[in-house]
């Protein structure tokens, strides 16, 4: 009887959880997030929703992203960059490896127009 009340709550559980995905990526070169300087390193990627964090050791950002699915799967991780306004880079938006999934910064969307 016990294992059938402690189920569901394990079940709902395993669903938040389920929501956010996480992935790493590696990044060669200086370069902004929003209005956070990175600096070349590895990165986990958290992203739930619209939301993507980026963290690495202490350093932590938040960032809107739009996660979109490629028709194919990308073969190898890659960061794309826009110059800024600021003339420093600013990731646009990063491809994946191994999956189809695409993740589009909105902050960068609005320095295209910048350049």
């Amino acid at each position: 009887m016990t294992m059938r009340i402690v189920l569901p709550f394990l079940l709902v559980g395993g669903l938040a959880v389920a929501g956010a995905r996480s992935y790493s990526v590696s990044l060669t070169k200086p370069n902004m997030i929003g209005t956070t300087e990175l600096k070349p390193g590895d990165y986990k990627i958290e992203v739930d929703g619209d939301k993507a964090v980026l963290s690495q050791g202490k350093v932590k950002t938040e960032s809107p992203v739009k996660v979109e699915e490629n028709g194919t799967k990308f073969d190898s991780t890659a960061v794309r960059y826009v110059n800024g306004a600021d003339g420093k880079l600013h990731i646009q938006e990063i491809r994946i490896g191994g999956t189809r999934t695409k993740l589009v910064f909105a902050a960068a969307d609005a320095l295209v127009g910048s350049r």
